[in-house]
């Protein structure tokens, strides 16, 4: 289906944004509707998927010979490879289609969740820790391709709510990492090891019926822009740097919060997945009211990244807490810590899509499926560049230092982001101030220096 001429999706070439926000009916479509379903199942799927290994999986990695570095690895792995498909995917999603590579990447990543759930029949040692690599890295393949597919869909179809329709469907993935943590403790405790993947690679595998069915095609000609000249420009770079900050603090928590709570509280595997609740609940519930305010009100995303990462490098110093604070580590302060993370970690991320795009179009990209493409694609790659950093760096200092200097370490990324994007916003804003009165002076002159000639 060609949308590039409808007025509600916004194609290359038509007016701009005031000529499209007056067209763009008040009413979704049927296409509309079925986008967000598909974008909302994906998100929910996905992140169960990707999250149910938090509670539970540490310790069997740690069961099968695998060190706390190699677990971080194996956590940090998925990130990379991430990474690079959303480089390349984000570079030919117009060349593969986008319902094509969102239906392929869903697939994959449901198949390779229900190989991940015979992982435990496998010999200790190097074989299994090579099979989780390998299976890791086919997963994260797939779902680079499904999320750079499915960022660049959304935003097609809503051109003028961005932040809104995004920082919506953020629900879905809160709620599938909420869901995620708990379900798959509740499951593994019942059932063991199997049971969480192979369940939950079924829903994936189900998820990808659906869209085949109701996800509308998309078609745009192709573009000679590239990811180089987008991610030069230094807005950009900074708001890339702000991703991998918070996308590490993210990562940085999977391999080792969980193996923490059980050596330091002594719960049950069941009860862990509980404690993740309250970073997943508190994101979720933040994030549509994130979106909705960098829509309305676009010149407050710039402090809503500012102070998200202010608030998420406090966070971390607290996490522990840090020794140098002497404060004693307890239960209801890690859940209240996590709790205020996740709405922070919404101030951080919501903003970056639509501030990445407005730049974008700013510096002469033209509107289309093809700069989506890339602007989805650059973010989600700079996310898993994080998200690589983040276990790796997690699992190494976790052994050499503990949990509480660790986290305190971690807490440096979004502090120095954070410091270097307020700057950035304040150099910007004083030199738009100085341009006007630099004009005004200088009509003063002329008009004084005509005054004196006559």
């Amino acid at each position: 289906m060609d949308v590039s001429a409808d007025p509600a999706v916004g194609g290359p070439g038509g007016d701009g944004p005031e000529e499209r926000s007056r067209d763009t009916p008040r009413r979704l479509s049927r296409d509309q509707i079925f986008i967000l379903i598909s974008a909302a199942s994906m998100n929910l799927g996905s992140m169960m998927a990707y999250s149910i290994l938090g509670p539970f999986f540490p310790k069997e990695a740690e069961d099968k010979g695998a060190s706390n570095t190699m677990i971080g690895m194996i956590f940090g792995c998925y990130a990379l490879f991430e990474f690079l498909a959303s480089l390349v995917f984000g570079k030919y999603l117009v060349h593969i289609g986008a319902k094509f590579m969102f239906i392929a990447g869903m697939f994959i990543s449901g198949g390779v969740t229900i190989i991940f759930g015979v992982m435990d029949q496998l010999p200790d040692g190097p074989i299994f820790i090579a099979m989780c690599f390998l299976v890791r890295v086919i997963d994260a393949i797939g779902f680079g391709a499904a999320t750079t597919a499915s960022s660049s869909i959304l935003t097609k179809a809503f051109p003028n709510n961005v932040a809104t329709v995004l920082g919506s469907l953020e629900v879905f993935t809160g709620l599938g990492l909420v869901v995620g943590p708990p379900l798959g403790g509740l499951l593994y405790q019942s059932f063991g090891y199997e049971v969480p993947f192979i369940s939950l690679g079924c829903i994936v595998l189900l998820i990808v019926l659906l869209n085949i069915c109701f996800l509308p095609s998309y078609e745009s000609d192709p573009s000679e822009l590239s990811f180089w000249k987008l991610a030069t420009l230094p807005k950009v770079g900074l708001i890339a740097f702000v991703l991998i900050s918070v996308s590490s603090c993210f990562g940085f928590l999977d391999p080792i919060l969980s193996l923490f709570v059980l050596s330091k509280f002594n719960l049950p595997a069941g009860y862990v997945g509980l404690v993740f609740l309250g970073l997943a609940l508190s994101y979720t519930i933040s994030s549509p009211l994130f979106g909705l305010l960098s829509d309305k009100m676009p010149h407050l995303r710039k402090w809503l990244l500012v102070f998200g990462n202010l608030i998420t490098a406090a966070c971390f110093m607290l996490l522990g807490p840090a020794p140098i604070l002497h404060i004693k580590s307890q239960l209801w302060l890690l859940v209240l810590i996590l709790v205020v993370n996740g709405v922070s970690a919404g101030m951080c991320i919501i903003p970056t899509f639509p501030e990445v795009l407005s730049c974008a179009y700013e510096n002469g990209f033209e509107e289309g499926l093809s700069t989506l493409g890339l602007v989805s694609g650059l973010t989600s790659a700079m996310w898993s560049v994080g998200a690589f950093l983040g276990p790796m760096l997690g699992g190494f200092l976790y052994e050499k230092l503990g949990f509480e200097w660790a986290a305190a370490i971690q807490g440096l990324w979004p502090l120095i982001s954070g410091l270097a994007m307020g700057l950035f916003y304040l150099l910007e804003d004083s030199r738009r101030r100085s341009k006007p009165q630099s004009t005004v002076g200088t009509e003063e002159e002329q008009a004084a220096l005509l005054v004196e000639e006559t």
